[in-house]
């Protein structure tokens, strides 16, 4: 009887170790949300200040956790593309994803569909919309037009100006691109575009390079210039810079950093269109969230479009988006 008890109770310590080792141990675990939040890239100042507005949006839904993971670069679609899969297979709760090219990530996004995991959209569209829960960014068409109206004022509406675009497949910045050309078309006719077919690249190091040959070839000639995001907008600050033409030529940005921010006090920087990346990442959790609580989705969650200059940039609110809190 005694070698009987002795086995039962052996039994008994087994099963309980099982069960203590399980991955849901408990009803606060089991009631715990996975959220993947993709960016299209991880080092540029943009991402880290959406970083700290998820992180904000988790912390007060109070059972999300958030797991932060996108490419080294903002050209690596393959590496955004396995990401996204991986994310599938471990069988997150939820994906929030920045998409680096309109068209290449739709698969992914169908295949999480399928798998019944939710996807919000942030910061540049999808070329399918059908399976997401929502899209939440910044209107990009609006903030070309802004960047199209402040260079065009700090030119007194007359010049010939250079657009230096991104890279081919981003739709926030393709947007931005054609509403700075649509802008300019439509109320400055004594305006005219130089160039606006150069893809000045995804880092400040190949900006940097592109825009000093597109400055150098039209140096005697071009009065103004408009960069579409933060990496592109170093690159080319430095071109103006090392070319001599920093506050010679007009120049507007999209996107702040710390250099941006200091040429825009030496008003080498004309203008500086500014996104609010911390709400954009809040908003996107935070509308997961309340998907999968089972309330009723807007399709589109806009964000606002603003613009620093010399003249306002110390203002509480520009400050504010000069400034945005960031999360690594």
């Amino acid at each position: 009887m005694s070698r009987l008890l002795v086995a039962l109770s052996l039994l008994f310590l087994c099963s309980c170790g099982q069960n203590s080792d399980s991955p849901q141990t408990g009803e606060g675990d089991s009631n715990q949300l996975r959220f993947a939040v993709i960016p299209k890239g991880t080092t540029h100042e943009f991402w880290k200040s959406v970083h700290a507005g998820a992180q904000k949006a988790a912390e007060e839904a109070g059972n999300v956790t958030i797991i932060w993971k996108g490419p080294l670069l903002e050209n690596d679609r393959d590496g955004q593309i396995s990401v996204v899969e991986d994310f599938i297979i471990s069988e997150v709760d939820g994906i929030v994803l920045a998409p680096l090219d309109s068209q290449a990530l739709i698969d992914s996004v169908l295949h999480a569909s399928e798998e019944e995991i939710p996807v919000v959209i942030f910061d540049s569209a999808l070329g399918d919309e059908k399976p997401i829960v929502t899209y939440v960014a910044t209107d990009n068409y609006q903030g070309g037009k802004l960047a199209a109206e402040t260079l065009a004022e700090s030119l007194g509406g007359k010049g010939d100006v250079i657009l230096l675009r991104y890279n081919p497949g981003s739709e926030s910045t393709e947007k931005r691109e054609q509403g700075f050309l649509d802008k300019l078309k439509a109320d400055y006719p004594d305006i005219n575009v130089l160039s606006s077919d150069q893809y000045a690249g995804t880092t400040p190091e190949s900006s940097l390079e592109k825009a000093t040959e597109v400055l150098d070839k039209y140096r005697d000639q071009v009065d103004g210039v408009f960069a579409v995001c933060e990496p592109n907008a170093t690159g080319t600050l430095g071109a103006l810079r090392e070319l001599n033409l920093a506050g010679k030529v007009k120049f507007v940005a999209f996107d702040p950093n710390g250099d941006l921010i200091d040429g825009l006090k030496k008003e080498h920087v004309h203008g500086i269109v500014l996104q609010d990346p911390v709400t954009m990442g809040y908003e996107a959790v935070k509308h997961l969230v309340a998907h999968l609580n089972g309330e009723e989705i807007e399709s589109r969650i806009k964000t606002g479009e603003y613009v620093a200059t010399p003249a306002n940039m110390d203002e509480p609110r520009m400050k504010e988006l000069l400034y945005p809190e960031q999360l690594d």
